[in-house]
């Protein structure tokens, strides 16, 4: 065979080869053929097609690039471009000494305002830094990008504890530069658009990223502005919410200096990040009233837009119980309206029956909990399915229409609760699917919906929610060692001492303990 030259593992050029020198390429391993020649530039040079014949003779994907020179158009970039995002791997190209399809990848590379990278990942929370890591353990040739425009991470499980004094702010805080995987390129930039069908991704500056496969984990949107008047009241007048980075200190000031009046705690409806984070709030200060002796002075209510206290019946007994004991007054399908911070008024839409009743409550805390819906970048394009989050199967999180793209945590429209435990779990089965298609195979690992919520009751002791798809208890540990399904204080220590250092030592990290994937024969 002519001798050919690497210059990546997944892409070589080479001289002109013979038909039987096509054969052997792909008895070496390489899915595709790139011919960048006009026919006729040599008397004896095989013409295209009969290259082509060859090459899908072998099972190799065929493509004619033909280029007269290395001064190589914009055009013919792009094209090549599209065709090594298109193009099964490892790829040769070849022209007649191998110098054209050189300097045209190159181009294709370099060319302005476009790149290409085998796996292109939307979002750099939880989701996308871990998956990037968990690809990068089981390949470290492949080409990844990293699209996240912030400049700081948040682990955000614990702005619960910052809210009740436990963390520090700083504590849930790290720069995103030092997270991203080594081997993977971080594109701080928005997304702008999404072409399947052209496999890329188009940024606000107007570059357009290539891909092979694509994975979306772009999080959830916070509301503030579905709720009037929230967004203004935030941080004074006694309102506050876990939910944001700048506020949960504010939670824990509010809690401290509180000695009798009214505190209300709110949760809009589903879907939620953490489903049982409003409940946390109301219980970890309800539980320092309590030590403080002023709680018999503090009218606590709950205003639930949901109709249940907890959406898996096996954990509500445990919650009742302090429930009872903190004195809370649950309102059931009771949804925040508005607020009027310098009133210190809240608006409650309560549905009883068929009627909906607008109903005032005043109050001298706050904690808000806003309505939650998918990004609108994400909404609206193609990938959205009617929820405004990207349609997946449930169990390969593979889009059901383009199988080169996938997405896990809060983006993806599973019924799973939306937790860091769920991206955990999700994360080693986008890895193992996106890298079994690339290679032309079925998915090979599926999800079973696993979601874990920590339910802080009372500074010390959790009850340790751990649940799949249709409520089916998923718990990690023996119910002798941990039961899930009562407040223990070997729950608080896996939150408070545990769980951080797995999620930045080992999580990002692509380190996958207790959350091996499932294998499972899918298909073919």
């Amino acid at each position: 065979m002519v001798q050919m030259m690497k210059l990546t593992p997944q892409y070589a050029v080479l001289p002109q080869p013979s038909l039987e020198d096509v054969a052997a390429l792909a008895s070496a391993g390489y899915q595709s053929l790139i011919c960048n020649r006009y026919d006729g530039e040599d008397a004896d040079q095989p013409s295209a097609d009969r290259v082509a014949q060859a090459a899908r003779a072998a099972g190799m994907t065929f493509v004619h690039i033909p280029i007269a020179s290395p001064d190589i158009s914009p055009a013919d970039a792009h094209a090549m471009a599209a065709a090594l995002a298109r193009c099964p791997q490892p790829i040769a190209a070849y022209c007649r000494s191998g110098a054209r399809s050189k300097a045209l990848y190159d181009a294709a590379q370099n060319m302005g305002g476009h790149k290409q990278y085998d796996i292109v990942i939307v979002g750099g929370g939880s989701g996308g830094i871990s998956c990037a890591a968990s690809l990068l353990k089981r390949r470290r040739d492949i080409s990844i990008a990293i699209i996240e425009p912030s400049d700081d991470h948040f682990y955000q499980p614990g702005w619960t504890l910052v809210g009740a004094g436990v963390f520090t702010p700083e504590h849930t805080r790290r720069r995103t530069q030092d997270l991203i995987p080594n081997g993977a390129d971080w594109i701080q930039q928005h997304v702008r658009a999404f072409d399947p069908d052209q496999k890329s991704v188009s940024l606000e500056d107007g570059t357009r990223i290539q891909y092979r496969a694509l994975v979306v984990a772009a999080g959830i949107k916070l509301d503030w502005d579905a709720v009037d008047g929230l967004n203004a009241a935030l941080g004074d007048h006694g309102v506050t919410s876990n939910y944001r980075f700048d506020l949960a200190p504010y939670t824990r000031q509010l809690a401290r200096g509180l000695k009798q009046g009214t505190a209300l705690f709110s949760q809009p409806p589903m879907p939620i990040k953490c489903a049982g984070a409003p409940q946390k709030a109301m219980y970890l200060s309800c539980h320092h009233w309590e030590e403080e002796g002023r709680l018999g002075n503090i009218s606590v209510e709950f205003h639930n837009a949901g109709a249940v206290l907890f959406g898996v019946a096996d954990y509500v007994p445990a919650l009742e119980q302090y429930i009872r004991r903190y004195g809370i007054d649950v309102q059931f399908t009771s949804k925040l309206v508005a607020v009027d911070g310098p009133a210190k008024t809240a608006v409650f839409a309560q549905t009883r029956g068929d009627d909906v009743q607008h109903v005032e409550r005043k109050f001298d805390m706050l904690h808000a909990v806003p309505p939650q819906v998918a990004p609108e970048f994400i909404a609206q394009s193609v990938l959205a399915d009617a929820s405004g989050f990207v349609a997946v199967d449930p169990a390969t999180l593979a889009h059901p229409m383009w199988g080169d793209i996938f997405a896990l945590g809060d983006v993806a429209a599973t019924s799973n609760a939306k937790t860091a435990a769920a991206v955990r779990k999700q994360v080693p089965v986008v890895a193992e699917n996106v890298l079994a298609m690339l290679a032309g195979h079925a998915p090979v690992a599926h999800y079973d919906g696993y979601g874990s919520c920590p339910l802080t009751v009372e500074r010390g002791k959790i009850v340790l929610a751990e649940f799949g798809y249709g409520g089916k208890l998923l718990p990690s540990f023996p119910k002798f060692l941990l039961d899930g399904q009562r407040a223990t204080r070997r729950a608080w220590f896996l939150k408070d001492r545990l769980l951080p250092p797995i999620y930045w030592h080992g999580m990002l990290k692509g380190r996958e303990w207790l959350a091996k994937p499932q294998k499972a024969d899918l298909g073919s």
